[in-house]
């Protein structure tokens, strides 16, 4: 016999009273969802144990079915709601005597005696997010201003029309086999997991946040006290030809590479003069955090610049004939072929072989020779159909330019962003070296951070930029290699298609930036990806990574929304990045965290931070280099974030930019990445 506290015996039957009143109004799942759903949990199961071979197709159609899902779901009439789900809260409000049962949901029904309103837009739903259980509400609901009471205020989890889960003030109960379990408040549930981390069920009130003292200032620390034996010999290492500088996350690598600049700097002002040294980055976030950092080490004039923003400008310089837009659609397969590491050797071949005037149009020339030669196209690996596209592209894009030459005014040319680095290659190997206003680009040193996000064109084009000296700093970490396009997963492949020889340091193992827990999990995320020799070793304990299945949205907003408001109530110095899998799903919970009026919280567009306090909502994508206090993944389901190299790879970025907790959420399954039984993965 089921024993039912009275809590959950009234959420029973509010939710019998809901699916009656529903069971003439709600439609069942479409026929083609449902086949859909049971298509990709078949090739998710065959993809567990698919060969090498098969690996790559089985993605592919995933990830199809998966947008597909999603193009279903989001074209159902909003109105609907589901009634094997209904609602994920409850309120009960009290107003002027009178009670009002509210139900919040992922759609609106009002009929049929209903209240059952959408979180995302409904004004009653400020009253769920903004008001505890007992207190007194006043809302502007349109033209009208109410109050009243929060009588009840209760989360639920129901799924196939049964009642799992009920969170209240009073605690948690949790329905397990035949009777239900309750958890007191902030009791947490632990799943013992090999200590890898900790999963709750939905809904359990952790705490976020740790009693330390945080820093106000969110830039780079200077970690010169910290810095030990090796990492100084790293800094110190002499100024004549390349360095790799290689280490996990947050072992201190931009950081080393940074004092490594202002070491020479100060060393030797005389050979690097401020003006001749460069530091270039993956993203514009990282150039804003770098900037800042330099000049608190007495290093002021050095230029900080991403790679897209300096080439773009000098092939506009040198090559005022072509247009001065990109394209935006260049298709993968030619982004692949134009970023492959034999380019810069063939490219080399190619103007040795033509005679030409040292001039920009030959540079032209041997660009357009090289992206259209369909036997290296082929020997590189690319199959006969993936040729024809690339080969097909570099027709359209040629001819497009010489209607363009030719004043045509319908034409319409473009260059592929990664044309920029061959057409600033040719003009090095062709005419000579590059220039700006001021004269020649010879540079006594440059630092390249996040190296292994650079393709080998783009770090020869760095390396013809360099005085006869040939200073230079790789900085990176191939397990942070989140480019599928482009960069390096083998350090030495790079540097021998760029044809140098460079002291590769991997003693940088110390993680200065996250816990163990942390950084062990962020590990364990790579599977057979993660490098047996660049294993960190960690100085801080701390929290246990955290995981929270959810059944709705709505529902982890609730929860993400109360802690963050706890949160920065103690640590007002506390940065938070709430991290997303897409643009869509960031303005879903930045509204939702915006209707609960969590303090300090911004939406980050473009790698627009502010380096300061509070909440910053904002795509896994954007974050690399970066570090936060603490860290929430939200939507780390199976379709957001399939089995993949580079999934997993962006996923280790994204766990290793905390520093002290880490907090993982998930609607539906948990992600296969994660290494979660099917069971532990699903809040049923």
């Amino acid at each position: 016999m089921l024993q039912v506290p009275p809590i959950v015996e009234d959420e029973i039957q509010q939710l019998d009273d809901v699916r009656q009143r529903l069971s003439v109004l709600a439609p069942h799942e479409s026929a083609s969802e449902a086949e859909t759903v049971a298509e990709l949990e078949r090739i998710r199961d065959e993809m567990r144990t698919a060969v090498t071979d098969d690996r790559p197709a089985l993605e592919q159609q995933h990830e199809h079915l998966g947008r597909l899902l999603l193009q279903l779901r989001a074209g159902r009439d909003e109105r609907r709601v589901d009634s094997g789900s209904p609602y994920f809260a409850h309120l009960r409000l009290e107003r002027g005597g009178e009670i009002t049962e509210v139900f919040l949901g992922k759609a609106t029904c009002l009929d049929g005696g209903l209240r059952i309103v959408d979180w995302r837009h409904a004004p009653v739903a400020r009253i769920f997010y903004r008001y505890a259980e007992g207190d007194l509400y006043e809302e502007q609901l349109g033209h009208r201003e109410i109050e009243g009471r929060v009588v009840a205020r209760r989360t639920v989890s129901i799924s196939r029309a049964r009642l799992e889960r009920v969170s209240a003030p009073q605690g948690t109960w949790i329905r397990e086999d035949e009777a239900w379990h309750h958890v007191p408040p902030r009791a947490p549930m632990p799943c013992d997991h090999n200590g890898a981390f900790v999963l709750h069920s939905a809904g359990t009130d952790q705490r976020l946040g740790i009693d330390a003292a945080l820093r106000a200032d969110k830039h780079l620390p200077d970690i010169a006290a910290l810095i030990d034996c090796a990492q100084f010999e790293v800094m110190a290492h002499p100024d004549n030809g390349p360095l790799l500088l290689r280490g996990g996350a947050g072992s201190g690598k931009t950081t080393v590479a940074l004092h490594r600049v202002a070491w020479l700097r100060h060393n030797n002002p005389g050979r690097f003069p401020a003006h001749r040294i460069m530091v270039v980055v993956f993203g514009k976030a990282l150039r804003d955090y770098v900037s800042k950092v330099l000049p608190n080490l007495g290093v002021r004039g050095v230029t900080v610049t991403t790679w897209s923003d300096w080439a773009r400008r000098l092939v506009g310089r040198h090559y005022p004939s072509l247009p001065n837009h990109e394209n935006a659609n260049t298709p993968s397969v030619v982004s692949r072929f134009k970023l492959h590491s034999a380019l810069p050797l063939r490219l080399e071949q190619i103007i040795r072989s033509r005679k030409a005037p040292p001039a920009a149009s030959s540079a032209i020339d041997d660009w357009k020779y090289l992206v259209s030669d369909r036997r290296l196209i082929g020997e590189l690996g690319f199959d006969e159909a993936e040729t024809e596209e690339i080969a097909s592209w570099a027709r359209s894009q040629q001819a497009q330019l010489a209607m363009h030459e030719e004043r045509d005014r319908s034409a319409e040319p473009w260059l592929d962003e990664e044309d920029d680095a061959i057409l600033l290659r040719a003009w090095q190997l062709r005419v000579g070296e590059l220039k700006t206003k001021e004269g020649p680009v010879r540079l006594a040193h440059v630092a390249v951070d996040e190296a292994q996000d650079f393709s080998g064109m783009e770090l020869a084009v760095l390396i013809g930029c360099l005085d006869k000296h040939r200073c230079l700093t790789l900085a990176g970490d191939t397990q942070q290699h989140i480019q599928e396009k482009g960069g390096t997963g083998d350090w030495a492949t790079l540097l021998d298609a760029l044809g140098i020889t460079a002291s590769t340091v991997s003693t940088l193992k110390v993680s200065y930036r996250s816990t163990r827990s942390i950084t062990a999990f962020a590990r364990s995320l790579l599977g057979n990806l993660a490098e047996a020799d660049e294993e960190p070793l960690t100085v801080r304990e701390g929290p246990p990574v955290e995981l929270f299945p959810f059944s709705d949205h709505g529902a982890c907003v609730d929860v993400l929304g109360r802690a963050l408001r706890e949160l920065l109530g103690r640590q007002p110095l506390a940065s938070v990045a709430v991290l997303t899998p897409s643009e869509a799903v960031s303005k879903l919970y930045f509204a939702g965290l915006e209707t609960m009026d969590v303090p300090s919280l911004r939406r980050v567009v473009a790698q627009t931070f502010s380096f300061t306090p509070g909440v910053d909502v904002v795509e896994v994508s954007q974050v690399k280099g970066l570090e936060f206090d603490y860290v929430i993944l939200v939507d780390a389901s199976d379709l957001s974030w399939p089995d993949r190299p580079a999934t997993r790879r962006l996923l280790h970025v994204a766990a290793t930019r905390a520093i002290h907790q880490l907090w993982i959420t998930s609607v539906g399954p948990f992600s296969p990445v994660f290494g979660l039984n099917p069971e532990e993965g699903v809040d049923e």
